[in-house]
């Protein structure tokens, strides 16, 4: 039978980025949102309130803790690794945006936008036999998953999964499972049903006939305050780095509680948790280490 030999979660965006290049980074998500909306979104009081030098010290934990997942992939060397993450007008647009989506492709570069110019990263094989297996047990599930057999040049532009990737797998050799969770685009696939389809994944990767040692990833939050979320349809208050439960329980936690379902009973082991005006996000790094349960 299959194995899910390891777990494992963590922000991405903010949270992949040393603390000096945030302020700009911030800029450039409200310029994104000013797009969107016509203004820039109002300012958290708390953003000038944190120090360079705090934020530094206090993100080298979140750090190490990626650093703690990057060796566990490599110390546990599983045949796959599936990557589930939301995508936020990336590789899906407004023209096309599934609630569940699976990629089926052989391969797939990651690729990131910098100043309107594409910059190709790494080329990750892609392990299409375990997504078709996934795709046709889900189907059977009565999970309704958009199949994708390929995307334009084989590029990978969703942040949620590209950079992520390219951190804790740094020398593409494992190949990948490219899972796709609706979190941003309104309505958005509720987070009962979340943890219902990590469920299925996990009984689907158990009840293979063969030894295939897979591990998990989930991508986004834990808080997260992005340009592209539709705000217009949210009633609460909010500001630009704000920190809000309401909120928050309904956006990128879909894919924790996704590939919570399917690690079942398996203890988390909590390395860090951070909250950060200036980085627009509460971070989390935390791992699940399933084959010794």
């Amino acid at each position: 039978m299959g194995t899910i030999v390891g777990a494992m979660a963590l922000s991405h965006a903010f949270a992949l980025l040393e603390p000096d290049r945030w302020d700009n980074i911030r800029e450039l998500n409200g310029q994104g949102y000013k797009r969107r909306y016509g203004e820039k979104p109002p300012n958290r009081p708390k953003i000038g309130e944190e120090s360079p030098d705090e934020n530094r010290q206090r993100y080298q934990r979140i750090s190490s803790g990626i650093e703690f997942l990057r060796q566990s992939i490599a110390t546990k060397k599983p045949d796959a690794v599936i990557v589930i993450g939301d995508d936020q007008n990336e590789n899906f647009r407004d023209q096309d945006l599934p609630q569940l989506a699976l990629y089926m492709g052989d391969k797939i570069v990651t690729t990131e936008c910098h100043g309107g110019e594409y910059q190709r990263g790494p080329t990750y094989p892609c392990h299409s036999e375990l997504a078709n297996r996934l795709l046709h047990g889900l189907v059977e599930r009565e999970f309704d998953i958009t199949a994708c057999k390929t995307f334009p040049r084989d590029e990978l532009l969703s942040h949620a999964h590209a950079p992520v990737m390219e951190r804790l797998m740094p020398d593409a050799n494992i190949p990948v499972v490219l899972f796709f969770v609706n979190a941003i685009h309104v309505p958005a696939v509720t987070p009962n049903r979340c943890y219902r389809l990590g469920q299925a994944i996990g009984s689907i990767i158990r009840e293979n006939h063969d030894s295939l040692r897979v591990m998990l990833c989930a991508s986004g939050g834990l808080s997260h305050f992005t340009g592209g979320y539709p705000w217009k349809v949210y009633r609460g208050p909010y500001s630009y780095g704000s920190i809000n439960e309401e909120f928050d329980r309904d956006s990128e936690l879909r894919s924790w509680i996704t590939f919570l379902g399917a690690v079942d009973k398996a203890p988390a082991k909590v390395l860090t948790y951070e909250a950060f005006y200036r980085g627009i996000m509460g971070m989390g790094v935390a791992y699940w280490d399933v084959e010794a349960n």
